[in-house]
This record gives C-alpha cells, sequence and structure tokens, in this order.
C-alpha cells in the first residue's frame, strides 16, 4: 500500500530534508511540498493525503491553528525547531513530533508509529469471523533498494560490523548498513546491548553467565565494562521474568544464582574503581 503525503513548511531546507528522507521509504509518495498553509489548504481540497509532515511556527497561521481547523483531518506528525511546542503537537493527536534538524533515525521512528497505528486502525475494522492478524511488533529495514518488513519478535541477535550490522534470525540473516546505536533505537525494551558489538533478544536467551549469554547454541560474549555488566543484570531480570511465567518453580530455585552473580558484579566493579582511584 502506498501513503500520500504532504510537506508544509515555510523554510526550504526543512522541505527539501523530509523529501530526501521519504524518497528512502518506498511505500510513501510525495504528493505535493508546500510553503505555507494557505498553499496546503488547495491541495488538501482536491487531493486524498493520509500524512502531513506539518511545521508548527510559520507567518501568519501557525501550523497547529491550521491544522485544527482543517474539516478532514489526515494524520499528522509536526516539525519545528522549538522543544517548547511538543505539547502543543501531542494535545492534537499527532502522530509524532519531530525536533530540526531532523536525523534519518528519528524520521524512520516516526513513519514506524505511523505505520503501526495503521495496523491497528486496519485490525479494529476486520468483521469478527476474520482471525486478527499477528500482534508481534515489526519495522522496516532498507536492503536492496527497498523496504524488507522485520518481525522484532523473530530477531535472534544483531552483530555490529563496523558501519553495517548483520541481523540474525533462526533461519537466515540481513547485512544492512547502520549503527549498531541507531538501530538499537528502533528496538523494543526486550533488546539488551550486551557488549559493544552485540544486541541481544532477551526472549531467545537460553542461558547466561556474566561471560556471555546463549542463544540457540550461539555464544555471544558480554563486555567487561561496567555498562555491559548493568545490562548483564537488567537480562537476568528479563530472563526470569519470563521463565516464571513459564516454569514457576525453577525460577525460584534459581533466584539464588541470580544473586550471587550481581554480588560479584559489584564486588568486582567496586575493586575495578578502588584500582583505578589508587
Amino acid at each position: 500500500m502506498t501513503w500520500r503525503c504532504l510537506i508544509i513548511d515555510d523554510e526550504d531546507l526543512a522541505r527539501e530534508l523530509i523529501k530526501r528522507h521519504l524518497r528512502e521509504i518506498e511505500e510513501f509518495e510525495l504528493v505535493a511540498s508546500c510553503a505555507s498553509a494557505f498553499e496546503a489548504r488547495k491541495i488538501l481540497q482536491t487531493e486524498k493525503i493520509d500524512l502531513l509532515f506539518l511545521d508548527i511556527e510559520m507567518p501568519v497561521l501557525k501550523g497547529t491553528d491550521f491544522f485544527k481547523n482543517l474539516i478532514h483531518q489526515p494524520k499528522v506528525i509536526f516539525t519545528t525547531a522549538y522543544r517548547e511546542y511538543a505539547i502543543d503537537g501531542f494535545d492534537l493527536n499527532a502522530v509524532d513530533y519531530l525536533l530540526k534538524p531532523i536525523t534519518f533515525v528519528r524520521f524512520f521512528k516516526a513513519i514506524e508509529k505511523f505505520l503501526s497505528q495503521q495496523t491497528t486502525i486496519q485490525t479494529e475494522t476486520l468483521p469478527s469471523t476474520t482471525p486478527p492478524p499477528s500482534k508481534e511488533n515489526f519495522i522496516f529495514i532498507r536492503k536492496d533498494r527497498k523496504q524488507v518488513k522485520l518481525i522484532l519478535d523473530s530477531i535472534l541477535y544483531i552483530e555490529s560490523l563496523k558501519d553495517y550490522i548483520k541481523i540474525h534470525l533462526a533461519n537466515k540473516t540481513h547485512t544492512v548498513k547502520y549503527s549498531i546505536t541507531a538501530f538499537h533505537a528502533l528496538l523494543a525494551q526486550n533488546f539488551i546491548r550486551v557488549h559493544r558489538s552485540y544486541i541481544v533478544n532477551a526472549d531467545r536467551v537460553s542461558a547466561f553467565s556474566k561471560q556471555g549469554v546463549e542463544i540457540e547454541d550461539i555464544n555471544i560474549p558480554i563486555g567487561a565494562s561496567a555498562v555491559f555488566q548493568k545490562y548483564l543484570i537488567l537480562l537476568m531480570a528479563s530472563f526470569f521474568t519470563s521463565l516464571h511465567h513459564r516454569k514457576p518453580l525453577v525460577a525460584t530455585a534459581m533466584i539464588d544464582f541470580v544473586s550471587s552473580i550481581c554480588k560479584k558484579i559489584n564486588s568486582s566493579l567496586i575493586s575495578d574503581t578502588s584500582e583505578t582511584q589508587h
């Protein structure tokens, strides 16, 4: 499905940046790019628009005031250089609020929110006899000049390869151009960065220790720094919360093991700190 978009911003550079970001996502078609709300009004009267990229602070008529007075309101992503306008945007049930200059990673996250909302709307309008679609979260990744849908629950772990990352699934891998830090920002909370080069899906972890975690017989190292050791504690908490629902007796029996690991981590961190001070 193709989503039809309209950009409204009085700044030429801001409009060009959004155009450039949109060109990276094939599912979105740019209908027009307008420098004022009055110019955009004519487009909205004659064209079907699914999503507005609307600047809040514009001369003569603010973007929020323009949107409030639309009879038929498309979904809207507000853009502005002023952080204080965020509340105004969300009061109008905006999909998202983007602070200029808009990076592609942040833009892509806003697009994901829009697509997620459309999936929810379509699900709610299905006849009751139709089986509901999967509730799994997903994102789109750019690969081979197209956007590939990636179900988050299918990811085992992510590996950094300098300027690229390798996304490991159960039966395949995707190698795409992302920094591991930028890609981590797109993921749900159950994805934990345990090493500068690895992110793991906590729901897929089958075993772990202070040195590493196991996912389907694959051993993934845990970073030695204090930051990554804290991630280990988070991983343990996530793992045993999940385990408790399936095997409460096993989870309870292993609580002492978790506590001992955490104490060792704390002791090593204190020791490292003392050595540094001396």
